[in-house]
Order: structure tokens, then C-alpha cells, then sequence
């Protein structure tokens, strides 16, 4: 006890007067938090008073739970306050301290990607922003809200919907031409000059610039009526018609067209919420919500910023303005980071009066209406994992759980599966597949400690998005399951988290829960909350493995034996089943009728024929 005392006395007199990052830990070693400071010797020193206890005040992180804990401080001294925010963010991201704010969901959203420096560039639907010339729009979330943008876009725009080489070479237009929701550039009916055009007035509709849209267009609905080509004037008249109820109904009551993304912070007990809305162009694209569970002792302004360093540290679209609620103590080196990740300027903005207040209580109504919604679904759940703490005694609420399962044929193309439940919903984002690989034959136990090593040394190593590891783990299956399961976590020094295994209804029998340290199982009683979140962790993991097993399967009937043979590569593939219709199709057809295909050589097609006799 006195030697941590002592320890940690010597470090607080010996701190560097300097910018950096500090590591607060426990006697284990554990990183408890992770901060920077402008000069690490006032800031770190501000968590303690004589006699080590925490100074009074708002913190921004939990001091009175936390700095009891501390017996250890580690120091990074680096040259500058941002230099310091990168490296704060890039240690938070990779060791996960329990007392940081930490933001669960790490998903890219989907985007409209446009490369204009293709000849004929076609939209296409993307996850991730990449420094290659193309234009990218979005956020769309929820993701119906791109494909309801795309409709639209293809009912005023004449876009080609195919995936063919557009060089002008093609014989004849398809029925897209027809039914006139394309100029079958593929032809050359629609000139490169003319698509060019018309991607320009694309660019300048997803962008809001609706004004110089619609006067662009009236130009050439004039030009067209003065060369007495009144089809097509009547056309543009239509498609001008089409873009102003399009925006009039999307488009929020907005002076300012300026991408920006708009905050709010909504806070009630121990728990908040953050909205953000994306608009684009004066539209509101969509919003996305984040839930912050037991965040009682923490500042407005500590939630705000971790939640944009986490949120703007991946591949999103940063617009030029934020929209905060309220005004950060790091907005500036926030900014400035900001506009280092974008390539240009970026403004933070904490608005108290005019439009840009109105959106930000925008966000704030809808922060409450979702925070509303989430927390009676958050109560529920919390009373169904205490009633299944209590049945089961497990030693901690199992907040979190992840269900394993393993699907085979005789051992073959054996995978499995990983789900994961947080507070009794699933969380789907953090369901993994794995695919085994150093079992061979029907070994189900053998199959289920591989598959919890990996999972356990990717949690353990250090990676950076790797999801933490559960409160509890739920195993399809009885006592040998469970036996090479907990082999693996007491190697692994984690034998204290809670491990079950759940057996099927069987005979007449009920579902039954079997524990490591029981020799007979629990009968689980029917119809209780605690016993049909089980089943439905079970079978999810079950339905989970079983879909992968199918698409393995079926990759393997679809690869063997065509991608065996030399000389057949994926266009060969695709047109000896294009010409066949299948794979079936394929094994029946004659020497002959595999040489008739134009894409394979003869001494291919003789390969092919006696493989596929072979093995038939």
C-alpha cells in the first residue's frame, strides 16, 4: 500500500511542465483514463488534493470513482497541443479506458460517390471516403433515405442504371432507352459532350444549388424552343418542374446553404444523447443518434468533444461547419484538426440566436424524442439481465453477451459464429464469422476453442476497433462444449467471466443451462423474459452460423472445379455460365458445345471437359 502511495507521490513531483498525453492506471496495470493537457504538471496535479483525494468541482471524467483507483501515472511528452489530441485519440481508440467516453458505434454511412474524372462517371453507393478525384455526397442515414435520393435522382436525370463499358460502340440501346430514363450513351445517341452536361447539373442538384440548376436549365428549354424542338423543351420545362417540388419538399426554411452537421446534447439522470443532423445544400439528408450510458459526473463539454474527436476520426465527410450547442475549451485545437483532416477550413460554431440556433434545437427535439424512446427499452432490458443474474448467479450483470455457435458437414467447411446482445438487444455490428482453420474432421469441441482464441487474443492484442470482451458467454451445447471453452479462458487469464452453455428441447426434455462448476444443468423456467433472451441469443448465433455455412458452401460448389482450371479466370467463368445458364448445364454439355463458346480456347475447353468427367 505505501509503496503505490509512495510511487505515485514521486511522479506528481516529477511531472513535465510541458504538452502531452497522461495515462492513469491501477495496481494492475489496467489504464483507467487517458488525457492531454496543454502542461501536463497542472493538469495532472489538479486531480488530486492533500491526502490524494479528488478536487472538488466538475471534472471532465469521474474523478471520485477514479482516482482512488490510480496508482500509477504514465506521461508522453509531444511538441504541441494538437500533436497531443492525436495521440489522446489514437490511444482511447486502442486501449478502450473504462473511465473515457467512448463512442460504441464506428460505422461508415453510406455515401453517393461520383468520379468525374471517369468519361461517363455513374453514381455508386459507397461506405468510405478515398482521396481519388471522385466527388462524394452524403451522409444518407437511415440508408432508405439514398436509395428514395437515387429514385429521384433518376426520375429528373436521365443516368444510365447498368454496369456495361459505355463507349459508344454498343448495337443497339436497352429498354431503359425506351421507356426514356436514359440517352444510351452506350450507342453514342447521347454525345460525351451532352453526358458531361448533364453530370454537371447532377453535381449541382445533390449540392443544393438549385438557383443556378434551374436557370441553366431554362436557358436550354428557351435555346430548344427558339430551334422549334418543342419535345424537348417540354421536356426540361417538365424536369425543372420535377427539381422544384423535389427540394421544396426536402429542402429545411434555410438562408444559408452551407454543408454543415448540427449537434445537440440532450442529458436526463445518468445518461445522455447526441443527434446529429446532415444537412447538405439547406437539406436535411438525414440524423443519426448516440446513447451515453452512466455519464452523471461528467461536464457537457467532456461529452461534446470525445464525441467529435471519435466521430470525425474515420472515413465521413466533414463539412465546413459544425453546429455545437455549446462552446468547447478545446474548440480551437478541435478546428484546427477538423480542417487538417478535411484539406480546408473547418468551422466550429456555438450559435445562441438566428438559423443556426434553430437547427441546433432542432437536434435538440429530436435528442429528446429518442432519448425518450431508448430509455424505457433500456429499463426493460436492465430488469431481464438482473432476473438473469439472480437465476443463473452469475458473478456480474451480463451486460453483455456473446453467443457462439459452430456449423459443419462431417467437419467440412467448418465455420462459426459470434453475436453479440448489449443490455438483452442484439448489436449487430458486432457479430463476427470466423472460418476454421486448424480442425480437421467432425470435432465440434476442437472447433469451439479455436474459435474463442481468436477471438480472445484479437481482444487482447491491441486492436484498435476490436469490440471489449463480454460479461457473459453463451455456448451452443452441454458439458464438453463448456470444457474446451473454459480451458481457453483460464489460459488466457480471463477464467472469471461468466461461461453457460444452453442444450436444445429434446424428447420432452426442456431447455437446460449447463454451468462449469455444476455437475447437473438448471432447468430454465418457461415462458420467463431471462429464459427467451437466452433462446433468442442461441438461436440468433445458430441462424448466424448456419447463413455463413451456406455461402461458404456455395461459393466452394460455384469455384470447384472452374476456378481449378488453368486458363479459366473470372470472364471465362462468367461466360461459360452465362452461355449455359448453369453450372449443372455445364457438366452435360459435349466437347463441342464447350468450344462454341467464344471466350474459351480449345485447349481450355478440352481441360475443362475432362475435369468436369472426372470428378463427375
Amino acid at each position: 500500500m505505501q509503496s503505490f502511495f509512495d510511487n505515485l507521490k514521486y511522479q506528481l513531483e516529477h511531472l513535465p511542465n510541458q504538452p502531452g498525453v497522461y495515462l492513469m492506471k491501477n495496481r494492475k496495470g489496467i489504464i483507467l483514463y487517458i488525457g492531454k493537457a496543454i502542461r501536463l504538471t497542472d493538469r495532472v496535479r489538479s486531480y488530486f488534493q492533500k491526502g490524494g483525494t479528488p478536487p472538488a468541482g466538475d471534472h471532465e471524467i469521474k474523478t471520485r470513482s477514479m482516482v482512488s483507483q490510480i496508482a500509477s501515472i504514465e506521461t508522453m511528452v509531444v511538441g504541441s497541443e494538437l500533436e497531443a489530441l492525436l495521440l489522446e485519440n489514437n490511444l482511447i481508440k486502442k486501449y478502450r479506458p473504462k473511465y473515457n467516453v467512448l463512442l460504441r458505434d464506428d460505422k461508415n454511412y453510406p455515401l453517393l460517390r461520383l468520379p468525374i474524372k471517369d468519361d461517363y462517371p455513374r453514381l455508386q453507393i459507397v461506405r468510405r471516403v478515398q482521396k481519388d478525384g471522385a466527388l462524394y455526397f452524403g451522409p444518407y442515414i437511415p440508408s432508405g433515405g439514398l436509395y428514395e435520393m437515387l429514385r429521384l435522382l433518376r426520375k429528373i436525370f436521365p443516368l444510365p442504371n447498368c454496369t456495361i463499358e459505355i463507349n459508344g460502340k454498343a448495337t443497339r440501346p436497352c429498354i431503359e432507352y425506351e421507356i426514356k430514363r436514359c440517352l444510351a450513351p452506350c450507342t453514342g445517341f447521347q454525345s460525351k459532350e451532352a453526358y458531361g452536361k448533364m453530370i454537371e447539373q447532377v453535381v449541382l442538384f445533390l449540392e443544393g444549388n438549385d438557383n443556378d440548376l434551374i436557370k441553366q436549365l431554362r436557358r436550354q428549354m428557351q435555346k430548344k424552343a427558339d430551334l422549334c424542338d418543342f419535345e424537348e423543351a417540354a421536356r426540361l420545362r417538365d424536369q425543372i418542374a420535377k427539381i422544384k417540388r423535389a427540394l421544396e419538399r426536402q429542402r429545411i426554411t434555410a438562408s444559408n446553404r452551407d454543408d454543415q452537421d448540427v449537434l445537440s446534447l440532450f442529458r436526463e439522470g445518468v445518461s445522455s444523447t447526441i443527434v446529429i443532423l446532415f444537412v447538405r445544400g439547406g437539406m436535411v439528408l438525414g440524423k443519426k443518434d448516440f446513447f451515453f450510458e452512466d455519464v452523471a459526473e461528467l461536464s457537457n463539454d467532456a461529452i461534446v468533444s470525445a464525441f467529435l474527436q471519435q466521430f470525425y476520426d474515420g472515413d465521413k465527410i466533414i463539412p465546413k461547419k459544425v453546429i455545437l450547442p455549446i462552446p468547447l475549451l478545446d474548440q480551437k485545437i478541435l478546428q484546427q484538426w477538423l480542417s487538417g483532416r478535411r484539406g480546408n477550413a473547418v468551422h466550429l460554431i456555438s450559435p445562441s440566436r438566428g438559423e443556426s440556433r434553430q437547427l441546433v434545437d432542432l437536434a435538440l427535439e429530436n435528442a429528446k424524442s429518442s432519448f425518450a424512446s431508448r430509455v424505457p427499452t433500456k429499463q426493460a432490458g436492465e430488469s431481464v439481465l438482473l432476473k438473469l443474474q439472480a437465476l443463473l448467479h452469475l458473478a456480474r450483470l451480463p451486460n453483455r453477451i456473446e453467443g457462439y455457435d459452430i456449423s459443419n458437414i462431417m467437419g467440412t467447411s467448418a465455420v462459426g459464429s459470434m453475436v453479440v446482445f448489449e443490455g438483452g438487444v442484439a448489436k449487430k455490428s458486432d457479430y463476427r464469422h470466423f472460418k476454421i482453420k486448424t480442425i480437421e474432421g467432425a470435432n465440434d469441441f476442437g472447433m469451439m476453442a479455436e474459435m474463442l482464441t481468436r477471438r480472445i487474443a484479437s481482444a487482447t492484442g491491441g486492436a484498435v476497433r476490436e469490440p471489449p470482451l463480454p460479461d457473459l458467454i453463451l455456448i451452443d451445447g452441454g458439458k464438453g462444449q463448456i470444457s474446451a471453452v473454459r480451458k481457453v479462458l483460464e489460459e488466457a487469464g480471463l477464467g472469471s467471466i461468466d461461461l453457460i452453455g444452453l442444450a436444445k428441447e429434446k424428447n420432452g426434455r426442456p431447455e437446460r443451462i449447463f454451468l462449469p462448476d455444476l455437475s447437473e444443468p438448471i432447468i430454465l423456467p418457461l415462458g420467463s423474459p431471462a429464459t427467451h433472451l437466452l433462446m433468442q441469443v442461441r438461436d440468433e448465433a445458430h441462424r448466424f452460423a448456419i447463413t455463413y455455412h451456406r455461402k461458404i458452401r456455395s461459393q466452394k460448389m460455384l469455384r470447384s472445379p472452374l476456378e481449378e482450371i488453368a486458363g479459366i479466370g473470372k470472364k471465362r467463368r462468367l461466360a461459360l455460365l452465362i452461355h449455359f445458364g448453369s453450372l449443372a448445364k455445364i457438366r452435360e454439355a459435349s466437347l463441342d458445345d464447350i468450344e462454341r463458346v467464344a471466350a474459351v480456347p480449345k485447349k481450355v475447353a478440352r481441360q475443362l471437359f475432362d475435369t468436369l468427367h472426372r470428378e463427375g
